[in-house]
């Protein structure tokens, strides 16, 4: 007696809850019209949510690895059965940027998307440049602030934002990216020397998602970037995110805020939901969350272009800047900027910022550093010209 009246006590408040512990009970229930997915991962989540769709109850999800990976099949499968699949919260979750490339730019043409997509790695490089912390001491901070799982390769090696890129392309530009399309590259590699030539050099560097259509097609890279620190992208720090639009209309824009957490992850769900009850109520529903769509046409290498920094060492003797320039002009590559950092061994540490190079010269010249013995080539990054 005394759990019924707890029950109904529970029930007049607002608060009654039914726990099941089989999918079944909530797949065949006739008065469930949308099922909310917060389970992440690929499985059992995948298995669900096609379940759902196949009763042909709406599906809200924040899940970026699933949608990343397996987003086309389920996107077919909610056409398929006139039911709406809605995912706002899988990308920069306090950010309503799916929606605003979906709606806001439906006029505008879009050429390049920049995103500061993952609070871990950014929390991470924040404390690298601001404080000068080694990737080890940042990582670890980040993990005992809850920020990086005990595992984070999502996070650090650029995964995780290689997933929201995925993701972003279909908004952007109406062209779904394959995931093992998208350049990636994390933040594991970069040292403190690197940090402090940026700064330098007048660049902060950022784990930065890059998506931008070429003459010959779409290209999608995470990397690490250096920024210009003017670049509002360079001020975005600690956990929050940030994505940068151009387009033709509007020109720049950015949309600024916290990548995750419960009040802004559960914020763009209940959008997805409202969003999804009005279309009910208006007899609208079945429309794909975003209805740009074109064929997938991936660019060539040489059309895509960066200026690149460089470094590089080798032995302090004379004549090696004059090799290097001769490598570089090998393949019509020229310098924007040359530095020389001070080394107490015998070896020099050279520092190249170049002007734009195509991917294609770019590899070629990496090879030709690998294959000269008086060069050790410590790390490339893309610098985002002035």
């Amino acid at each position: 007696m005394r759990n019924e009246e707890e029950a109904e006590r529970l029930r007049v408040q607002g608060h009654a809850y039914t726990f099941v512990t089989d999918i079944k009970e909530i797949i065949e229930d006739p008065s469930i019209a949308i099922v909310i997915e917060l389970m992440g991962r690929i499985e059992p989540a995948k298995s669900y949510i096609r379940q759902a769709l196949s009763a042909r109850k709406h599906v809200v999800t924040a899940n970026k690895d699933l949608l990343a990976l397996h987003g086309q099949e389920l996107r077919r499968l909610a056409k398929e059965k006139q039911v709406a699949l809605y995912y706002e919260a899988a990308v920069a979750g306090g950010i309503p940027i799916l929606r605003t490339l979906a709606n806001s730019f439906a006029s505008d043409k879009i050429t390049r998307v920049l995103g500061v997509l993952n609070g871990t790695s950014n929390f991470m490089m924040t404390k690298m440049v601001d404080e000068g912390w080694t990737y080890e001491k940042a990582l670890q901070t980040a993990q005992e602030l809850g920020y990086a799982e005990s595992d984070p390769t999502d996070d650090v090696e650029r995964i995780d934002a290689a997933y929201k890129a995925v993701i972003l392309s279909q908004f952007a530009f109406g062209m779904e990216v394959d995931f093992v399309d998208v350049a990636h590259a994390g933040i594991s590699n970069i040292t403190p020397e690197d940090v402090a030539v940026a700064q330098q050099l007048g660049y902060v560097i950022k784990l930065v998602g890059d998506i931008q259509e070429t003459s010959s097609g779409i290209s999608a890279e995470v990397s690490p970037i250096f920024l210009p620190k003017d670049h509002p992208l360079a001020s975005v720090n600690g956990v929050m995110n940030a994505v940068f639009v151009e387009s033709v209309g509007v020109g720049q824009s950015m949309f600024y805020g916290p990548e995750a957490g419960q009040k802004p992850t559960a914020t763009s769900v209940v959008a997805d939901l409202i969003r999804i009850v009005r279309r009910l109520n208006d007899k609208t529903i079945g429309k794909p969350f975003n209805e740009f769509s074109r064929p997938l046409v991936l660019a060539n290498a040489e059309d895509v272009k960066s200026d690149y920094y460089f470094s590089i060492k080798t032995p302090d003797q004379q004549g090696k800047m004059l090799r290097l320039a001769q490598i570089f002009n090998g393949e019509g590559v020229s310098f924007k900027q040359i530095l020389q950092q001070p080394s107490a061994s015998q070896e020099a540490h050279l520092v190249i910022v170049t002007h734009a190079m195509s991917k294609t010269q770019l590899g070629r010249i990496i090879d030709r550093l690998h294959a000269a013995a008086e060069f050790t080539l410590s790390n490339v990054f893309k610098v985002l010209g002035e």
